[in-house]
């Protein structure tokens, strides 16, 4: 049931968006294709992006309310987290919007995934194909004639790994800033929080690198790709790394 649901609404949508777009393009580059579909993607993951950014920012707003709220409950963690949670409803923050976003694009990445490991292509398989979606004469595996997208490129992943370190340090903050995770979090424990700045900060890309270089080369580009998106998106915010914006 979840695997034909899948295969329907993630899978068969990004399989046709990439051979339409192979088939339009000139040289039928492969790479070329996943960009412009992850630049759809965003585009249709805007609103929920735009809600992150907002959040993040109302939530460095509110930062001198929350320490005080939380010297005034030092000594009552539950009461000091209802506190918090109630100016976040009140203020009408969503603090977890950001995990939301991540969540929404971790099945369009593994669908993206399932394209190249199920050997989508160079072959395309047109019973796979929408009727208005015709298949291209060739297609083109070697990205700007250089990476091939069906294998494993060092390159993307650590561009992949790159962007997802400049992405989180822009969103987050410098070290020692409220991250919007924190506010939560130290209202229950402080190593907690510590934990998880470290683990966003620094984990995550190294995981972020590790799994672009064990899958084929598609996969990296499109997180690369997407994390660029957002650090523009960051800076149409006028947030930039200045971490008082």
């Amino acid at each position: 049931m979840i695997g034909h649901a899948f295969h329907a609404i993630i899978y068969l949508p990004i399989y046709n968006a990439l051979v339409f777009f192979v088939d339009h393009i000139p040289t039928h580059d492969i790479g070329i294709a996943v960009i412009i579909v992850t630049f759809i993607v965003r585009i249709i993951l805007w609103p929920l992006s735009k809600r992150a950014v907002k959040a993040q920012m109302d939530m460095k707003r509110v930062a001198p309310e929350i320490e005080e709220i939380k010297k005034k409950y030092k000594d009552k963690p539950e009461e000091q987290s209802k506190a918090i949670l109630a100016l976040y409803r009140e203020r009408d923050i969503h603090p977890f919007a950001g995990f939301l976003l991540l969540l929404v694009q971790l099945p369009i990445l593994l669908g993206l995934y399932w394209v190249f490991a199920r050997g989508g292509f160079p072959v395309v398989h047109t019973e796979y194909l929408y009727t208005f979606v015709a298949a291209p004469p060739v297609v083109n595996m070697e990205f700007l004639g250089l990476i091939n997208m069906a294998g494993h490129s060092v390159v993307l992943a650590l561009i992949a790994m790159l962007a997802q370190l400049t992405y989180t340090r822009l969103s987050m903050g410098p070290r020692g800033s409220q991250t919007p995770i924190e506010a939560v979090e130290q209202s229950f424990s402080s190593e907690m929080a510590k934990s998880f700045d470290l683990q966003a900060r620094y984990v995550l890309p190294l995981i972020v690198g590790f799994i672009g270089y064990t899958v084929a080369a598609a996969a990296p580009l499109y997180w690369a790709t997407s994390n660029l998106f957002m650090i523009g998106q960051e800076y149409l915010a006028g947030r930039r790394f200045n971490p008082e914006k």
